[in-house]
């Protein structure tokens, strides 16, 4: 009996603890979106809005098999391995993680810490400045034609609504910022790895920005942004993804597995699938953002001017 006792109090404790590591991803994430918004705002002129800014909403999308086809971390590290950042022997198992994903669509716990691990030993004593540069080299390379035409109608369909756009994912935040860019999206929430006067130390702040902590990231940036949740919208394939897509009012399956399927037709979730020719990237701004989005939009918009 003392043992079932010990044994449960070190999984309450183990418990508490990724729960906190998740808390601080997901703060250090929010942080570094609001951070990188910024600065980008100082350095280039915005676009002009396609219509009135919807303050109080907004939407979130994961990455991997939701905007782009595989997993984001992988196509990394084959670009990083091109520029002999990383060895043959990381390349191959990576490779082989990237043939499960495909093929799959489901992240396991061992693939989560290996990426994990992987991705500290790309950055450890490399420079902020050198990973995004490389970034945008691996984007144009080996991403940009992954993107899901149909899953970024509908990030463009919020943008034209006058609503932000974040990107969330476990890929590094750098990479995901560059991503972000490249859409024409806000901004970024991703995983954070720990740097001090601007090289990698090797670490995370907290752990990788997945599963809970998803939901940590999207609820600190609501604070930090003023945004009602009730009104955001999310969009994951993965049903590690539902406490992110739970957190607010309106969540999107797309090219779901098949957890998170099960899960959106019983929760009355819609669902979207671009992986065949069967579902048309057709669009309908009703089915998603609804006519209370819209009309909150425009309100927003109109007491934006009066300010």
């Amino acid at each position: 009996m003392e043992a079932v006792c010990v044994a449960r109090r070190r999984g309450r404790d183990r418990s508490h603890e990724l729960e906190r590591l998740a808390e601080l991803a997901g703060e250090a994430s929010a942080d570094a979106a609001v951070a990188m918004e910024v600065r980008e705002g100082d350095l280039a002129e915005a676009p002009p809005a396609p219509a009135p800014p919807d303050l109080t909403a907004a939407a979130f999308f994961d990455v991997d098999n939701t905007m782009m086809m595989g997993a984001s971390i992988f196509h990394l590290a084959r670009g990083l391995a091109a520029r002999k950042f990383v060895t043959t022997s990381d390349m191959m198992r990576f490779a082989w993680q990237q043939l499960k994903f495909r093929v799959g669509g489901r992240e396991d716990k061992d693939s989560i810490r290996s990426a994990r691990e992987g991705m500290l030993s790309f950055v450890a004593g490399r420079t902020v400045d050198e990973m995004v540069a490389v970034s945008e080299e691996i984007y144009d390379e080996l991403m940009a034609d992954k993107i899901w035409a149909g899953t970024r109608a509908l990030a463009q369909m919020h943008i034209d609504a006058g609503q932000r756009v974040w990107l969330v994912t476990a890929t590094p935040v750098e990479l995901a910022a560059v991503i972000s860019r490249r859409l024409g999206l806000t901004g970024a929430l991703g995983t954070v790895a720990e740097s001090n006067d601007g090289v990698y130390t090797g670490r995370l702040v907290g752990d990788l920005l997945h599963g809970r902590a998803k939901a940590h990231a999207v609820r600190a940036l609501a604070a930090r942004e003023g945004l009602n949740l009730r009104r955001c919208s999310a969009y994951s394939d993965s049903s590690n993804d539902i406490p992110m897509l739970s957190v607010v009012g309106t969540a999107v399956a797309v090219n779901p597995d098949t957890g998170l399927r099960e899960v959106a037709r019983a929760r009355g979730w819609e669902i979207r699938d671009f992986r065949t020719g069967r579902k048309a990237a057709k669009i309908g701004v009703p089915s998603v953002l609804g006519a209370g989005a819209v009309a909150g939009a425009v309100a927003a918009g109109i007491a934006y001017r009066r300010r």
